[in-house]
Order: C-alpha cells, then sequence, then structure tokens
C-alpha cells in the first residue's frame, strides 16, 4: 500500500489574543489506500475541524495536508474543489441530502457538478443505489426514506465520482443501534472492496474496533 494522505503538524486555532483558542496543534498520522482508520477523540478535541481540513474545506493556521504527496495548503479555492470534488468523498452524522430531490438525483448532483454527462451519471448513480440496497427506493425523495436509507443515499452521493478517501463523521450517530451497525458494516464492505482509504470519527468503541487502526485525538491543553 501506498500512502495516500499525510498530515504533518497542523495547527488550527481560533480567535484572536485572550479570545484565542488553540483547537489542534503538531497534529501528525498518514493514511495509507485502502486503510480503514478510526478518529477518537472527547468532545471539543476538534475532530471534525481536522476532519474538514484533510477534506480542503477549512484552511489550518499551519501545517501541510499531502494528498497522493502534493502539498494543499497554498493552493487556490478552485483548485482545492478540483481536488475534493475528484479525491474525497464525505458521510456526515446528518445525512444533508436535498430534500426536493430524488435518491436517483442526490446521487447524480455530485457528478452533474463535475460535468459528467447526465446518462452516465443516471447510470452511475443507478449502480451505486443498487449497491447500497436501494434500488428500489431510486424515485423516492428523502422525506419519504427512513433514517438508514438517507444515510445509504448519502453513503452512495459520497461514492458518486469514485473518490480515493472517504471521510466520515459520526456516520451512524443520529441512527438507532441495528441500522448504524448495518450502515456502518456497508460503509467498510464498501470501501475495502474499491480500496478506498477511510477515516471515520466515532464515540462507538464497538464500531472503532473494525477499523484496521484507531487514532486518539487529544485535547489541546490550554
Amino acid at each position: 500500500m501506498s500512502k495516500l494522505i499525510e498530515i504533518r503538524d497542523i495547527c488550527q486555532s481560533f480567535g484572536k489574543g485572550r479570545a484565542k483558542i488553540n483547537v489542534l496543534k503538531n497534529v501528525n498520522f498518514d493514511i495509507e489506500s485502502g486503510e480503514t482508520v478510526a478518529l477518537m477523540a472527547q468532545s471539543g478535541a476538534g475532530k471534525s475541524t481536522l476532519l474538514h481540513i484533510i477534506g480542503l474545506l477549512e484552511k489550518q493556521k499551519s501545517g501541510e495536508v499531502f494528498l497522493n504527496n502534493k502539498k494543499t495548503f497554498k493552493k487556490s479555492d478552485g483548485k482545492k474543489t478540483k481536488l475534493r470534488r475528484n479525491n474525497i468523498g464525505f458521510v456526515y452524522q446528518a445525512h444533508h441530502l436535498q430534500g426536493e430531490f430524488t435518491a436517483l438525483e442526490n446521487v447524480m448532483l455530485p457528478q452533474l457538478l463535475a460535468r459528467v454527462n447526465r446518462k452516465k451519471a443516471k447510470a452511475r448513480a443507478l449502480e451505486l443505489l443498487e449497491l447500497v440496497g436501494l434500488s428500489d427506493r431510486t424515485t423516492h425523495r428523502p422525506a419519504e426514506l427512513s433514517g438508514g436509507e438517507q444515510q445509504r443515499v448519502a453513503l452512495a452521493r459520497a461514492l458518486a465520482n469514485k473518490p480515493k478517501l472517504l471521510l466520515a463523521d459520526e456516520p451512524t450517530g443520529n441512527l438507532d443501534k441495528d441500522t448504524a451497525k448495518e450502515v456502518f458494516n456497508l460503509l467498510l464492505t464498501i470501501a475495502k472492496e474499491q480500496n478506498m482509504a477511510c477515516l471515520f470519527a466515532t464515540h462507538n468503541n464497538a464500531l472503532a474496533k473494525k477499523a484496521d487502526r484507531i487514532l486518539k485525538l487529544d485535547k489541546v491543553q490550554e
């Protein structure tokens, strides 16, 4: 396996002077292609912030995120958007589906934004919805789906552009125990089958133990 993501001396803070809050300090680790990593931390330790930085959604104060051996810190917003769109998929605790769109349309959307033609985007979306067990729910809107089904659609959407890295922030946090286990196992299975790196934040020890390894993020001591 090769290193897909390298995190070097990441620091993040908010505010200035006495109001300054240090959230992350000198965070370092690597993730290899095909590797599944659990990120565990107490509330307020900055795990969501770290995921946003790795996903190029938020700019750190200092340090570097290497994606496929390439530095990302000084890249323009436009180049970061392109890198994110082509390499990274996201699954959040809340599904964030577009309520006015069907399941099929929600999975097509990131592809259309990447300028994939509509016919290919639809075929890919149908393939993914079948993969997550929702081939019979393609025309349903989010309000017509259960919580577990909505999160499956969110997973399919995250996979739409064939990402190399899947970032998941408490992806089963809003689900009941049985549904959470089902969705999480599906996520891990797909990640392994498609040789994606997967970094997921969780408070659940049982889920974390299913990863290849566990990273623990300590809260910055002021």
